[in-house]
């Protein structure tokens, strides 16, 4: 599968963009774990176009990364055209418009999700975007507003017209945010359409192997991207790939999953600082599947999301892995 030039391979698996997950660590850690591609946080434009350095440092890319995307989003053409000529200079291999986020902050103000309520302005900004760059630029949305709006199949068409060269759809509405179950029935009648020239990519509810190939066989879509199932699991994307490849799900030992752990926890503390990179790290133990369903853990777990210093937690990480995992790695 291409995008424009890029070449992604067959059957290719994406990292989604999603905000405090995929900083620069945890990207190039899931591109080693099998990851065709991947994105960053998604970026504000307005606040990039007024050079805030808390949004102006997410545009910092590794070329081991490589292919890797930047995100942007926002409600008024002028500020995303600019956002995307700043963009352009950090040289990633490609910007993606993010209509598709659904929090309050952002949806809320009419841009992400929000867009999907003002279609022609979200066309005239794809539009806009892609006349001001030379890079692909590809779009990121969900199937509509709500459930009465879901206009995703008359929308995508219109949305490869305005020149974008990949579509990624989030198999739920934004009313629905993340709850109930994405419906990727829309995402394949788009992938069906004859008039789809440019890549389709499903999004939603991809947590195994098996569901990956699923959506590949069911829906014919051209990429699959995951995302919430790679917290605290970067080595999602090598089970995947693998299977995908072999029809065989690899064996990852609990050792090698506690230093995919260890090593996001080092190398947020590098990037941050010892307190925010525990804090920023947190989300990712909280959600690791590597912990979930210990017996008589609950303290245990409390004990992790509390601890603030570096050698403290990784002590912890050590006690558990031998006290919970002994058996296992022996």
């Amino acid at each position: 599968m291409k995008i424009d030039k890029i070449d992604l391979g067959p059957r290719p698996v994406l990292l989604a963009p999603m905000e405090d997950v995929t900083d620069p660590s945890f990207r190039l850690i899931c591109r080693e774990q099998g990851a065709a591609m991947v994105y960053t946080e998604f970026v504000s434009a307005e606040a990039l176009v007024r050079n805030i350095n808390s949004t102006t440092r997410k545009l910092t890319i590794d070329d081991r990364e490589r292919p890797v995307a930047i995100q942007i989003y926002g409600r008024e053409p002028d500020d995303m055209v600019e956002a995307a000529r700043i963009v352009e200079k950090a040289g990633p291999d490609i910007i993606d418009i993010n209509f598709g986020c659904p929090v309050k902050k952002v949806a809320g103000k009419g841009a992400g999700a929000g867009m999907l309520r003002y279609p022609e302005k979200m066309l005239a900004i794809t539009k806009a975007v892609v006349d001001a760059v030379d890079l692909p630029v590809t779009v990121k949305t969900r199937l509509g507003w709500d459930c009465e709006n879901k206009i995703i199949t008359d929308l995508a068409p219109r949305l490869q017209d305005c020149g974008i060269k990949a579509l990624t759809i989030h198999g739920r509405t934004r009313s629905q945010m993340y709850t109930g179950d994405a419906d990727w029935t829309l995402i394949g009648q788009v992938k069906a359409d004859p008039r789809m020239e440019i890549p389709v990519i499903g999004n939603g509810d991809v947590k195994t192997p098996q569901r990956t190939r699923e959506a590949f066989d069911l829906y014919g879509v051209d990429a699959v991207m995951i995302g919430r199932a790679s917290f605290g699991a970067p080595w999602i994307f090598k089970e995947v790939t693998e299977f995908l490849r072999t029809g065989e799900v690899p064996q990852i030992t609990v050792a090698e999953k506690f230093a995919l752990l260890r090593r996001q926890i080092r190398e947020s503390i590098e990037r941050i600082d010892e307190y925010r990179g525990i804090l920023h790290i947190r989300r990712h133990l909280a959600a690791t599947p590597l912990l979930k369903g210990i017996p008589d853990f609950r303290e245990t777990r409390i004990r992790l999301l509390r601890v603030e210093k570096e050698n403290e937690l990784l002590e912890l990480l050590s006690y558990i892995e031998e006290t919970f995992f002994g058996a296992v790695n022996g």
